[in-house]
């Protein structure tokens, strides 16, 4: 017994409206062709009526010509075909457009409630106050490394600094030493008051 392997159809992509304006495309060409057929038909009969007239036959050029006003109205007809099978053309290209447009309109919806489908509003929250906890802690790791200083550090340096202005304005030392000729006139001096108390106390003896 054989085994028989039959091939999957392919689905077709071709739907029924593009087979639908297919047809009336088609149709619309058709009567185009008919319409240039008439008109040429009438131009001939329109000759053929003139030379019957001018050899007196003009029971055959009545004929014609009422063969002519019957095929004008047929080409007036047929322009109103065209212009209803033009107009359907439109509407169904237009429902094509249309359909596709809100095909993808709703993949992009199923798309959009499975992603909001992985989110929760308590996670959200939580994952938010979560992150300006660490936005606030290395804010103030940041401030600790560039050595920032709190308000009441600044006043405490502020104080220091007013101090340290006062004292500045004390002299911390004394005045410098005079110079060395100042201090050899005094040396001379005290020899000189020396030499003057043993001769004072030598007349007072």
């Amino acid at each position: 017994m054989g085994i028989f392997f039959s091939k999957k159809e392919k689905p077709s992509r071709v739907s029924e409206n593009d087979l639908a304006v297919l047809r009336l495309k088609t149709q619309r060409d058709n009567l185009s062709k008919y319409q240039k057929r008439i008109e040429t038909n009438l131009e001939q009969e329109r000759n053929l009526a003139k030379q019957l007239l001018t050899e007196g036959k003009h029971d055959r050029a009545k004929v014609l010509l009422r063969k002519k006003r019957y095929q004008e109205q047929l080409l007036k007809e047929t322009d109103g075909q065209i212009e209803n099978i033009a107009k359907l053309i439109g509407d169904l290209e237009k429902a094509q457009i249309d359909a596709k447009v809100i095909e993808t309109m709703e993949i992009g919806n199923t798309a959009l409630k499975k992603m909001n489908a992985m989110f929760n509003i308590e996670d959200i929250e939580r994952i938010m106050d979560e992150t300006r906890e660490g936005i606030d802690k290395q804010n103030e790791i940041n401030e600790l490394l560039s050595g920032a200083l709190n308000e009441e550090d600044e006043d405490a340096v502020e104080a220091e600094f007013e101090a340290l202005i006062g004292r500045e304005s004390i002299p911390e030392k004394l005045p410098d030493v005079p110079t060395d000729e100042l201090v050899a006139e005094k040396s001379k001096e005290a020899k000189k008051k020396k030499t003057k108390e043993p001769e004072a106390e030598m007349l007072a003896a």
